[in-house]
């Protein structure tokens, strides 16, 4: 059962004298300390009315230690309710007195040994002060200086719809002072401010641009599949860009998708241009392999050359050879009627001749790709800085355009007239006919009963000047970047095959002496 003592009106004792504290009851030890002055009720608890213990689990619990077990014949403590100041000090004098060590001296009167070594430090600290309750955790509210509180709230005064951190950065960079969001966050709610929850909409994927500084340091490669139209035939366009300039340096046009023919372009466009630091490429199936290393890194390998692969089901980083497919696709094949692989080769082959020497290019300030990727870049854009001036000097003086240019007379028996239109000269003879002279064209003059035949583009039919430090010691003749023998020998095998009477594999090795091409091969199996 539980007593509570009566408060003691009588004078305050001294204290109890330490050798009436070594009696044989506890009980009444601590009764003369209670009586002694000590107005906290202590709270005693017979042996029999001890509280049951927690049911123990089955097994020995980890990180246990041995104890000895309490005597069953004497009375156990429990802990006392929160002591004030003043009976704190009364138990630290008794224990003073009692001479008594503070393992013996806690259980009478209802504390522990380490509460009693606290006290003390406490005491000998600070005084009687020491022994005052204190409020424990950190201090309730912002712990942020009055003169950047002050200047918290005058900046959200002035500016409401500022966040915290806004807030944040103006007070560092106008005012000095050093305040993270989260305080900033805290003093603002302190203050009553609440947050007001704004709808959001997803934003879109931000653009992340890239480009190299020079020429040649990272080429782009991907493939674009078309139909031609009159023989409803599809054929695969593989392209390989430069990074910097978008000069396309090496193209092909084939009837199939085959690795070999991938790796073949880019051996005729390192031949013509040099071999990159690095290639850029997707992970289809001409440059990846799921298992081990596909023969494109293997090729890259061999010329040190670095492999680079986007990441799967991201055309946007490829976006630059994307980009040229979608100008290739308007400008050209949209509307163009091929008459069989060779003819669309060709007619690629010239327009991606326009696309490097002639096409302007956005992205790369209004240069053509050729002026970047040959390092002409500085003197063409002073070329057409000069020109600009001098077109607007001459409107500012002048203030009207020339005079156009006319010239009339007779050359022998014939009358002839000259006239200018824009960069061009015409000759027109007394009978209407009219002859035009480009004076921007470069190359030597068309001599008479020349052939009028389209002529090779450069991407496909002419060798280039090898580059410093692109020759691989290759003496053999190097196949055109647009074509490959190996489209003639698939149209050979699928044509024969498709015949009634199969002829053996060996009569293929026997070709005609006057097929010299991918092109010669297509026409004689198409005859």
């Amino acid at each position: 059962m539980t007593k509570r003592t009566p408060r003691s009106d009588s004078p305050e004792p001294e204290g109890p004298d330490p050798d009436e504290l070594r009696t044989n009851d506890p009980q009444e030890d601590v009764q003369d300390l209670a009586e002694a002055g000590d107005d906290e009720a202590v709270v005693l608890l017979d042996e029999d009315e001890a509280p049951e213990s927690r049911p123990r689990l089955a097994g020995t619990p980890k990180g246990g230690s041995f104890k000895k077990p309490r005597s069953k014949g004497r009375t156990q403590l429990m802990r006392p309710r929160t002591l004030t100041a003043e009976q704190r000090l009364l138990i630290l004098d008794s224990w003073q007195r009692s001479k008594l060590p503070g393992a013996d001296f806690a259980p009478l009167v209802g504390v522990t040994s380490s509460a009693l070594y606290k006290w003390k430090r406490l005491f000998a600290d600070h005084g009687p002060a020491g022994l005052e309750d204190r409020p424990r955790g950190a201090p309730i509210g912002s712990r942020m200086s009055e003169v950047t509180r002050r200047a918290v709230l005058l900046l959200k005064a002035a500016h409401p719809d500022w966040g915290q951190e806004r807030i944040h950065h103006e007070l560092l960079r106008t005012k000095g002072l050093q305040a993270s969001p989260g305080a900033i966050g805290k003093v603002l709610a302190e203050e009553g401010y609440e947050v007001v929850a704004a709808p959001t909409r997803p934003h879109p994927d931000v653009v992340r641009r890239f480009e190299r500084a020079r020429s040649n340091q990272l080429w782009q490669t991907d493939l674009f599949t078309f139909v031609l139209k009159r023989q409803n035939r599809r054929v695969h366009l593989v392209a390989f860009m430069d990074d910097h300039s978008r000069f396309l340096v090496g193209f092909g046009l084939h009837a199939t998708a085959s690795g070999a023919l991938v790796r073949e372009v880019l051996e005729a466009a390192i031949a013509s241009h040099g071999a990159p630091a690095e290639v850029l490429t997707d992970n289809g199936a001409q440059y990846v392999t799921w298992r081990g290393k596909s023969e494109f890194t293997r090729l890259c390998e061999k010329r040190g050359i670095k492999h680079l692969v986007a990441k799967p089901r991201r055309p946007q980083t490829l976006g630059k050879c994307e980009r040229f497919w979608g100008t290739l696709w308007r400008e050209c094949l949209e509307a163009a009627v091929f008459l069989d692989l060779q003819d669309a080769r060709l007619r690629i082959g010239h327009f991606v001749d326009h696309y490097n020497f002639h096409r302007t290019h956005q992205g790369i300030g209004g240069l053509v790709p050729a002026d970047r990727f040959f390092g002409a870049t500085p003197e063409v854009k002073a070329t057409l800085t000069a020109r600009v001036a001098k077109n607007a000097l001459e409107l500012a003086r002048d203030g009207v355009p020339r005079k156009d240019f006319y010239l009339t007379g007779r050359v022998g028996d014939v009358g002839i007239s000259l006239h200018a239109e824009g960069e061009q000269v015409v000759l027109t003879r007394d009978d209407g006919t009219r002859e035009t002279v480009d004076l921007t064209a470069t190359g030597r003059r068309a001599e008479t009963g020349d052939a009028q035949a389209l002529p090779l583009p450069v991407s496909t039919g002419v060798t280039l000047p090898t580059l410093p430090g692109t020759d691989d010691g290759d003496d053999g003749a190097s196949t055109p970047p647009g074509a490959s023998p190996l489209d003639g020998a698939l149209d050979a095998l699928e044509a024969a095959f498709a015949d009634d009477d199969v002829a053996p594999v060996e009569e293929l090795d026997d070709l005609p002496d006057d097929v010299t091409s991918a092109g010669d091969l297509d026409d004689e199996v198409t005859s």
